[in-house]
């Protein structure tokens, strides 16, 4: 279903804030205007999946070389759930920075 924009809603407007990507649209939604997202909470669950990934993957990579190709499970599947909790343990410590960068600008903003 394709709907037409009046002038109005296609408007550009200015960027709020320095680093946003893309184009802005006219407010159209009822969220507040000074609508942030939750850093702080970020930071914990960040912080907390860096931890369970980093673990999981030394875990996985021990026990995969700890066991046999007749056991089950076996090594291959075991260095999959390595390679996996490696990754998302990357995703996390980016979040984590990315996390920590935001919370700094806001820190230098207040000063």
């Amino acid at each position: 279903m394709s709907r037409r924009h009046t002038q109005d809603e296609t408007a550009r407007v200015p960027r709020a804030r320095p680093g946003t990507v893309g184009r802005r649209r006219a407010r159209t939604g009822t969220e507040p205007v000074t609508a942030r997202s939750a850093l702080k909470l970020r930071l914990v669950l960040s912080v907390i999946g860096l931890l369970v990934f980093v673990l999981g993957t030394v875990l996985f990579a021990v026990w995969a070389g700890a066991v046999r190709q007749q056991d089950v499970p076996d090594p291959t599947q075991l260095t999959v759930l390595a390679v996996i909790c490696g990754v998302l343990a990357v995703f996390a410590a980016v979040d984590l920075v990315v996390v920590l960068l935001r919370l700094a600008r806001e820190r230098a903003r207040r000063t």
